[in-house]
């Protein structure tokens, strides 16, 4: 009998990891050998258990999903992650995929199809779902957010000024009212609250 491919979840929601383990166990040639509800309690369980494939939620309470996968591939190069979430942002597909991730599934997908997900990243393919790709290849083209304007949408979404962002990042507010206007640019958006609701939905930041 073939060795059974060992799985490990990183998830913060309870019911979730148990459905997650009843459907793996389910399976005769997988087994869910860890379980974590935290980034930081994947990343010591990875280096515990050295499972064959993790699936990894993309938003965790102490972490992005992406930031625990790059810890757990600076500790382990061959680390096969897949990311597993309910979000589709083109900018967080990409930088999980750029991070080392080979796969990216959505939650709402049926239970068949994450199994065969966890097989081809196991046998050393990627997979990503038509309709995420789809979402991949819709925003190649557009350009990206610099650091600089994250920082800024995401001191915009909090509720600050021009004025209390231009102190808290050490700019003028000048600069601040240009780090908006690109971004709006960028983004096709006609004020700084249509620009915050398209960044977060892209996945550049999390509320």
């Amino acid at each position: 009998m073939k060795e059974r491919i060992r799985v490990m979840s990183v998830d913060d929601h309870p019911l979730l990891r148990q459905g997650l383990a009843t459907i793996i166990n389910e399976e005769p040639d997988m087994r869910l050998v860890a379980q974590a509800g935290t980034g930081a309690e994947g990343i010591a369980a990875h280096q515990q258990h050295a499972p064959d494939v993790t699936l990894m939620d993309l938003r965790l309470p102490d972490m992005s999903g992406v930031d625990a996968l790059i810890a757990i591939r600076q500790a382990s190069p061959d680390a096969r992650i897949v990311m597993l979430t309910t979000f589709e942002g083109g900018a967080e597909i990409q930088r999980s995929l750029k991070a080392g991730a080979r796969g990216y599934m959505l939650k709402s997908a049926p239970p068949e199809e994450l199994v065969q997900a966890i097989r081809m990243v196991h046998a050393g393919k990627k997979r990503i779902p038509s309709d995420v790709a789809t979402r991949v290849a819709e925003y190649l083209a557009d350009e990206a957010l610099s650091p600089r304007e994250i920082d800024v949408l995401r001191l915009v979404a909090e509720g600050n000024g021009n004025r209390d962002i231009a102190q808290r990042l050490f700019i003028s507010q000048e600069t601040v009212k240009a780090h908006l206007k690109h971004a709006m640019l960028k983004l096709g958006a006609s004020d700084r609250a249509q620009a915050v609701t398209i960044a977060v939905r892209r996945g550049f930041f999390q509320l």
